[in-house]
């Protein structure tokens, strides 16, 4: 049971943690990611100076020790000169105490030429930590400074990205549906197009049916004008009124428009 509720916690955490960095701002998350990036190269600094720091006590114990081993060096010699003198002088004494102390004085020497040993030894270890501290800070610098540089490309790209983004979105919103009560552009174009279309058909057929009204106008008036000119003629050759009237009615007639 309880490894279930564990495995079920870590998958509701990487769920929402997955959340999290869908809806998560990168322009933020670069702040954050370069200002992690200087804290860490400030706490890389102080290690190194640390390291520095360490080294350079080490080096002044050294010269130190040095100085105090160069001192009872000297001193070893003048207690051996002494001892010597003294034995010449017939001073045994004073030749068995010079002879003592220069004993006691080697036993120091002894003791710190040991301590000078390990203080080399130390010296050269932290020099070669001092020197890697140096390298790293100046790595990390280096590195610090390329992000820094990189940056302002990234900034530039996520502007672009967010761009190209809207475009896709108002490109799509053109060619897709955005819901069940909005139509596509396409869709409202071919709705206006086919009542257009529709719209000019009817206009067409009126002009037709106005042309033919005209045409038949035009004939009847022609038929008319005709048969008054036909009625002169018949007067002038002295021809029968009845068959004039007959032929009037038979163009009559034929100049009315049918119906329907």
């Amino acid at each position: 049971m309880f490894k279930y509720l564990k495995k079920r916690w870590n998958y509701l955490l990487a769920k929402l943690t997955g959340r999290f960095e869908e809806n998560a701002d990168p322009k933020v998350q670069l702040e954050q990611a370069i200002s992690q990036a200087k804290n860490q190269h400030v706490t890389l600094k102080d290690q190194a100076a640390n390291v520095i720091a360490n080294q350079k006590q080490a080096e002044i114990r050294l010269n130190k020790k040095m100085e105090e081993l160069e001192k009872l060096n000297g001193n070893a010699r003048q207690a051996l000169i002494m001892a010597s003198d003294a034995q010449k002088a017939g001073n045994a004494e004073k030749a068995t105490q010079y002879t003592q102390a220069a004993e006691t004085i080697a036993d120091k020497l002894i003791s710190l030429e040991a301590d000078v040993e390990s203080l080399k030894s130390l010296v050269l270890e932290s020099t070669q930590a001092s020197d890697q501290a140096k390298a790293a800070v100046q790595q990390n610098s280096r590195l610090l400074q390329e992000k820094i540089a990189e940056k302002s490309k990234l900034l530039s790209q996520l502007d672009q990205a967010n761009m190209q983004e809207e475009m896709n979105k108002a490109m799509s919103a053109l060619t897709e549906t955005v819901g069940e009560d909005v139509p596509t552009f396409n869709e409202v174009q071919e709705k206006i197009e086919a009542r257009y279309a529709k719209a000019k058909a009817k206009s067409e057929l009126s002009e037709v049916t106005v042309e033919s009204r005209v045409l038949e106008i035009e004939q009847a008036t022609a038929n008319v004008a005709a048969q008054s000119r036909l009625s002169e003629l018949r007067a002038e050759l002295g021809l029968d009124s009845a068959t004039a009237e007959v032929t009037a009615e038979s163009s009559e007639a034929q100049a009315q428009p049918s119906e329907g």
